[in-house]
Parts: structure tokens; sequence; C-alpha cells
């Protein structure tokens, strides 16, 4: 039986393809994503960064293999801003790279070689978005950069990219098992039942079923976890687009940001960060303590 680290919130997607004892499932996905076809799970190495927190979650899936970096994140929401998330994990990567392997001298005079970074963005929200799409970090400035970064956006909604998504049984079945619950969600108004229902309809072959029945309360957590991670995303989009906030309703969403932080859907520091505080100033003004 495969459990689920409650150290964190995970998502889903991470518990699947992002955790040591489904590396299978993770060498499944990079041979459908790369057209090739290892077999070694041992070539895999995990670089999972544990201490990088976004909405109280874990980046998704990152290792090594083949003299690349892969970098792959799960979306439920839209996010532009993902070049940014991902060049940020690819520093802390590449610093422990560094650190790591005794015979790299940045100060050199001979180039380091380093993996070569590829970037995945798997997006699977309600919106409409295209099967495949290129985000860019360049899109974000206001003139020219001497850096670019470029994320594939891949829509993995069930439905889309089916020639792909059948390449990796395991991402299909995922995917189908997010579609299914939404459109339970749906017509019961619970998750709880949504998912009771969808892991009944799920074929006795699918390669995911037995990790998804043994975690079946984590499973729903995850789900509840994302849901409220969308919640929150939204109000802070239809707050942004208003010119500036009363003070009583300042104070309702610190009061917001308070719950989260004692629910564990964000850090006290994340929390502070949207609240335009010190993280000393938000202790003092919640009581809280980090």
């Amino acid at each position: 039986m495969t459990t689920i680290n409650r150290t964190h919130k995970d998502r889903l997607f991470r518990a699947i393809f992002g955790r040591e004892e489904h590396k299978n499932w993770t060498l499944e996905l990079y041979n459908a994503i790369n057209n090739s076809n290892y077999t070694n799970v041992d070539d895999i190495q995990l670089t999972v960064i544990e201490d990088v927190i976004y909405m109280g979650m874990k980046n998704d899936v990152s290792f090594i293999i083949n003299d690349t970096l892969n970098l792959y994140e799960q979306q439920s929401t839209k996010n532009p801003n993902m070049p940014l998330r991902f060049l940020e994990y690819a520093g802390m990567i590449y610093s422990r790279y560094a650190e790591d392997n005794p015979d790299f001298n940045i100060y050199s005079s001979k180039l380091q070689k380093i993996p070569t970074p590829k970037f995945i963005c798997f997006y699977n929200g309600v919106d409409k978005a295209p099967d495949k799409d290129i985000l860019k970090l360049s899109d974000a400035y206001e003139g020219e950069g001497d850096i670019e970064v470029k994320v594939l956006m891949l829509n993995i909604n069930y439905g889309y990219n089916m020639e792909f998504l059948k390449i990796c049984r395991p991402l299909l079945d995922y995917s189908w098992f997010v579609s299914k619950v939404r459109e339970y969600q749906e017509e019961t108004k619970s998750i709880d039942k949504a998912v009771d229902l969808v892991i009944s309809e799920m074929e006795e072959t699918s390669p995911i079923k037995s990790f998804i029945v043994d975690n079946k309360a984590e499973v729903k957590r995850m789900f509840m976890t994302e849901y409220d991670e969308k919640k929150v995303m939204a109000a802070e989009r239809r707050e942004g687009r208003e010119e500036g906030l009363a003070e009583g309703r300042a104070e309702g969403i610190f009061d917001t940001l308070i719950d989260l932080v004692k629910e564990g859907i964000l850090s006290i520091n994340l929390a502070a960060q949207k609240a335009g505080m010190s993280v000393s100033e938000f202790e003092l003004k919640s009581g809280l303590k980090a």
C-alpha cells in the first residue's frame, strides 16, 4: 500500500507523478512527452524542492534524466506567470546541483555543463485553452530583456490532446478522474460524494486505481485544497480589477488571510506578502506566529 506524505498539501498530480515510489509513472510521462523509450526508473533523479511552497503546496514534479532538468507543474487555473515560477525553481535546483557535485566550479575558466532545462505546465482548468501554448517570460517585460524562459503549456483536460494522453495511461486516467470528479461535484454539490462515485466507475485495469482507493480520504482532501486555492485566486483577480479597497473591505480580506493561515492553506510569509505587510507586522496584528 502506497501512502501520501501528510506534511504538506500535495496536489493529486504531484502525488501520482512526483513521488519516489511512483517513478515508473514519472518515467512513462517523460517518455510520452519526449517520444522516448527509457525503461530504467533508476535513471530518474528526483529534484523536487521540498521547502518551496506555493499556496501551501510544494512544486509538483522535477527530475534529472539524460542530462535534462525536467520541471512539470499542474495548474487548474490559467497563470501567465508560470515562466517566472519556473525560473525561480530552476535557479534553486541548479544552485543545489552545483553544491552536490564536488567537481562543479562556477568560478572555473572552463565551461561548466548543467542539465538542459525543459519546462512544462499541465493545464486542466475549466477555462478554455488550446491544446498547446508557449508561455514566455519576455511577455512580462516592458521592453527587451536578456533572459528568456519558455514554458510549454499542455491542455490535459479529458478530450484534449487525446493521442498524447493515450501514450501515458496514468496521465490519461488522471485526466479522466479529475474530469469526472468535476462533473459529479457539480451534480451532487459534494466533492466527497463525487470522489466516491468516480472511484466506483474506475476500470480495474487503471494503474492509478489502487493508489487512489488506498488513499481515498487524502485524495478528497487534495480536491478540497485545490478547490479552496481556486476560490482564493478568483477573489484576488476580482480585487485586482478594482481601483482600491475601502478600509472595512481591507479588514475583511485580512480576516480571510488569517483563516487561510489557520487552515494551513497559506503560510504566514505568503499571507503577510498578500496583505502588504512585513511578517512581524502580520504576526502582531493577527496574533499568529510563524
